[in-house]
Formats: C-alpha cells, sequence, structure tokens
C-alpha cells in the first residue's frame, strides 16, 4: 500500500504516522505542505501535532497549504484520507468532513490512555473489527471538543457516520467517560461517503507491542483489507 504522510510546520507525529506505515511494510513517503503534488497514494494521512503552531484557530491555516488542495481533490475521487487529531481538525476545517473540533471542557490539554468503542464495522477504517468492540487508545490534545448542531447530529446518526464513542473499559458510553466533552460523545467519524477519516485518539501510538496497547492495529489491518479488496 502507498501512503502519503502530509508534514506541515509544527506537525509532531508524521514521524509516529511514518514508522507505523513502515513497520507494516508499507511505500510511505513525506509531502511537504508547499507541495502540489501527491504522490500516487492509496491513502493520505494528515498527523497529529500543531500545524502552524494553531495559530488563530488549530487547523485554520493549514486547509490553506498547497498540498491541501490535492488531499481534497483526491477525497472527492474516494481516495482513502485519514486525520488524527490535529488532522481531524484540519479536515473540519476542510469541509470534508463536518462539525468543528473546541477546546476541551476542563480547558486543560489532556494526554491519557482512553477507551473507545467501535460502532459500526460499516467503514474502511472499522471493516476489521468488531461492533461494540473497546479499544485502548491513547489521547493528546486540548481542542478534541467534538461539537456539531442538532441537525448535523442527526445526519451522523442516520447515516452512520459515527466510527467511535468516547466508553468506559466496559463499552458503556456515559458522561464520565467522555474526556473532552465531546457532543454524543464522538471520538471519530466518516463522511457520508465512508472513505474520509477523522478522529482524536492516536490509534497509530497503540499498534506495536513496544508500547501498552495494540488496538489501534484493527484500524489499520481495515485500511489493508480495504485496499486489497478494491485492488482486486
Amino acid at each position: 500500500m502507498r501512503i502519503n504522510v502530509i508534514m506541515f510546520p509544527g506537525s509532531n507525529c508524521d514521524g509516529d504516522a511514518f514508522h507505523i506505515s513502515k513497520i507494516r511494510n508499507h511505500d510511505v513517503e513525506f509531502i511537504w505542505h508547499k507541495d502540489t503534488e501527491l504522490k500516487n497514494p492509496d491513502m493520505v494521512f494528515l498527523p497529529g501535532g500543531f500545524s502552524y503552531g494553531d495559530y488563530l484557530r488549530c487547523g485554520a491555516i493549514a486547509k490553506h497549504s498547497p498540498i491541501i488542495k490535492e488531499v481534497i481533490e483526491f477525497a472527492n475521487k474516494g481516495g482513502l484520507v485519514i486525520g488524527i487529531c490535529n488532522g481531524f481538525q484540519i479536515l473540519t476545517e476542510t469541509g470534508l468532513l463536518p462539525g468543528a473540533l473546541m477546546r476541551n471542557k476542563g480547558l486543560d490539554f489532556i494526554c491519557k490512555h482512553q477507551h473507545i468503542r467501535v460502532e459500526t464495522t460499516d467503514s474502511p477504517y472499522t471493516n476489521d473489527a468488531k461492533e461494540n468492540q473497546v479499544l485502548d487508545i491513547p489521547i493528546a490534545h486540548k481542542e478534541g471538543n467534538y461539537f456539531i448542531d442538532n441537525e448535523g447530529l442527526k445526519k451522523l446518526q442516520d447515516n452512520n457516520q459515527i466510527l467511535f464513542r468516547y466508553c468506559d473499559e466496559d463499552g458503556n458510553v456515559t458522561d464520565e467517560a467522555n474526556p473532552n466533552g465531546a457532543i454524543d460523545n464522538i471520538a471519530g467519524i466518516c463522511n457520508v461517503e465512508r472513505n474520509v477519516l477523522g478522529m482524536m485518539p492516536h490509534p497509530e501510538r497503540a499498534a506495536e507491542s513496544v508500547v501498552p496497547s495494540m488496538d489501534g492495529k484493527v484500524i489499520f489491518a481495515s485500511i489493508e483489507k480495504f485496499i486489497e479488496q478494491r485492488k482486486a
């Protein structure tokens, strides 16, 4: 599988995205934000961090980078695009995903392991998981409080676009298990076409044996399964 990892000034999870792609034996390349062409990817990875220092608003400046035009075109043609943390924020700013990411309810930066529940297996990112499967995936953000208006939320629910919700270790979706105040405990969503994923938790930091959790592997295995089937 060919993966392009987009790099912005202030990205700090680009190396994690590159590393996990490499150890899973994929052909991965960094793409600088000023570049104007992608390198024939099967998937584009928008990593976490603080693009442009999160000046103005998280993701607001990154959406004007030259490469983003190509990412949008790639997504609109059905290409897989995954945005993690700051990448999720960028995807909402570009309009590839609905809603917005606001400051956490406590206004503090949160860095910890967090349980999330797989809400559907009907996506390229969850097809190898089980519905209601609980994953232990780390989070690290200050603006992870997902918000969308009531009409938009109903569309997400009706279209089965909510892929992950924050939960406790037993899979219960509760206010207490919500780390940042996100509406409906939303941790990750996809677009209507299901090829674009945005999520705040970091599966790339939970996908090998040297770290406390390997639960993120199921997301990458799902992507690989989807691409293999698509090419077949």
